[in-house]
């Protein structure tokens, strides 16, 4: 074994002292060193991180004609690899050989602590050899050369079985020094450039999820925006928005982002995770194996190794988290990575909150604009067709031909209609955000669409009072299945051509309280004496379990035909 001298720190002293020490060599090097320019100008080619190193690889193998090449990239702990870059070993070699050499031990953890030029002419006889993985390649003859970048170990150079069977000369060892020397420029650039275009797609990434959050659009649509960018930009598996969850205090997984069909959607990661804690407390948390890590309690983390699980806040207040897990055995987030994912997921949080902000003030906007348009209502629309209606009354009374007085009768009963419809209209734009969504007026329109489509028609539908705000939940919810079974024996059994439906929260039961009544009235063959009863016998029993009642009369066919079903409730 022969151990080159400890190789200088700065990378144009360590050039020029590999430089000198090619003075006064023999012709053999000399004729070598149009073939070290030109493969220095090789390796200073191109900026791309990851082609540099395979150019490196390449360009060394071809200097110290060696049958494989490596470079072993030291990781921010510099206690092992992050990255291990071959030549010369074939894809299906590689698959056999499996996972890549971690450096955590053997020769090359070795060279890890302690960076120095090694030669060897049998790499088996070194005790710090820990041999190789089934289906490696056999190899003897070894060199190693430390690549530093601006003072700073980037990793080694690796050069194995000389081609002839013979071992790596010094013609090699002084070659290599000045390769691994421009290599370490090369690296420098290519790190430099790549820094720059991580750092610029990130800020991209960040624009995307503003806009798409400031647009106005679907709040849900956002969220996966989010999801999406940051797994692509985390080179991730998946991305994951978590948000707080309402019941329990935990956070409830609301978009996720993945190349394969998931059901993690709406899956609430418990409040007892050391995790959850940590990250409603604003902390970054950082793992290296999920599938292995005993914070990460959920099953959906099986699948996943290294992860990044960011904060999403803004002003000292968490909107939720953010999660971007790669693949069991991927490299481990860089800390470039996760400084530049902490500022996306600031931005992203600032974004979330301006998008909240934003929509408040639309909301806002809105409510302004029906409260105008309820006051434009009542204090104008329905004063003005009250005194028309007085004034028709009045010229009713005065007329002595009777198809005029009918007429005039009929156009006073539309008014009084158009009046109750218009104060309807009034309660319904004087709702709050949370009642408008899933209001009992929401409910019997639903019902009263569905039931269109046996029917043929659409059944007419008048609302009176404030149903919404009134009816309670337990009272509307007996009052949509009465309405369902009125629908439905009109459908099955009245073979009628007009239904109408009233829902009416204004009445006064006979007990003196305050009540809601529903009418279902047909225009069918009414009621078939001696049929069944089952269905009406429901509606009564419904009415009556909540203190109401519930009976039938005519309906609104010629000469009272067809069938009026009517169900009430207290309120």
């Amino acid at each position: 074994m022969t151990a080159a001298a400890s190789d200088a720190s700065d990378p144009l002293e360590a050039a020029t002292q590999a430089t000198r020490s090619l003075q006064g060599l023999s012709t053999e090097l000399t004729a070598r060193v149009p073939q070290l320019l030109e493969a220095m100008r090789s390796v200073g080619t191109g900026l791309e991180l990851h082609s540099t190193l395979d150019r490196i690889c390449e360009t060394a193998a071809e200097l110290a004609d060696a049958r494989y090449a490596a470079i072993g990239v030291v990781d921010d702990e510099g206690k092992g690899l992050s990255d291990f870059v071959t030549f010369g070993v074939g894809e299906d070699v590689a698959r056999r050989i499996g996972h890549r050499p971690d450096g955590h031990a053997g020769l090359l953890g070795a060279l890890i602590l302690d960076p120095q030029t090694i030669r060897l002419a049998d790499l088996s006889s070194d005790p710090r050899s820990a041999g190789f993985p089934p289906g490696h390649p056999p190899m003897r003859s070894f060199l190693g050369v430390p690549i530093r970048v601006q003072g700073e170990i980037f990793g080694n150079l690796y050069l194995a079985e000389k081609h002839g069977g013979g071992e790596f000369n010094d013609y090699d060892v002084h070659m290599v020094r000045v390769l691994a020397t421009e290599a370490g420029i090369a690296i420098g650039n290519a790190r430099l450039y790549e820094a720059a275009r991580q750092r610029e797609r990130w800020i991209d990434g960040s624009v995307a999820v503003t806009t798409a959050l400031l647009s106005g659009g679907d709040a849900d649509d956002a969220l996966t925006v989010v999801a999406e960018q940051a797994r692509r930009l985390a080179d991730a598996d998946a991305g994951i928005v978590m948000l707080p969850a309402a019941d329990d205090g935990g956070l409830e997984i609301v978009a996720v982002s993945s190349p394969r069909p998931t059901k993690s959607l709406g899956v609430v990661i418990p409040p007892e995770s050391a995790v959850v804690q940590r990250l409603l407390e604003g902390e970054a948390v950082f793992v290296a194996d999920a599938s292995t890590d005993p914070r990460m309690i959920s099953r959906l983390t099986s699948a996943y190794g290294p992860s990044m699980m960011l904060p999403l806040q803004s002003g000292g207040r968490v909107l939720g988290a953010l999660a971007t897990p790669r693949v069991r055995g991927a490299r481990q987030f860089t800390e470039a990575e996760r400084t530049l994912a902490t500022q996306f997921a600031s931005q992203a949080a600032l974004a979330l909150m301006m998008a909240d902000a934003q929509r408040d003030r639309e909301r806002l906007a809105v409510y302004e604009d029906r409260d105008r348009i309820a006051r434009d209502l009542h204090d104008l629309v329905i004063q003005r067709l009250f005194a028309t209606g007085m004034m028709l009354e009045s010229a009713q009374r005065r007329s002595i031909v009777p198809a005029v007085r009918e007429g005039v009768g009929k156009a006073v009963d539309e008014l009084d209609v158009t009046i109750q419809e218009i104060r309807t209209a009034i309660f319904a734009l004087q709702q709050g955000p949370a009642e408008a969504p899933s209001g009992l007026r929401t409910r019997v329109l639903r019902e009263i669409n569905m039931a269109a489509v046996p029917l043929g028609f659409k059944p007419a539908h008048r609302f009176l009072g404030a149903i919404d705000a009134t009816v309670g939940e337990l009272t509307g919810k007996n009052l949509i299945a009465a309405l369902r079974e009125a629908l439905s024996n009109a459908f099955r059994h009245a073979e009628a051509s007009r239904i109408d439906v009233v829902v009416d929260a204004g009445v006064t039961l006979p007990d003196g309280s305050a009540g809601v009544r529903l009418e279902v009235a047909d225009d069918g063959i009414g009621i078939p004496a001696g049929g069944r009863r089952s269905g009406l016998r429901n509606l009564a029993r419904r009415a009556e379990s909540l203190g109401g009642a519930s009976w039938c009369g005519p309906g609104i066919g010629e000469d009272g035909g067809g069938t009026t079903v009517v169900w009430e409730a207290p309120l």
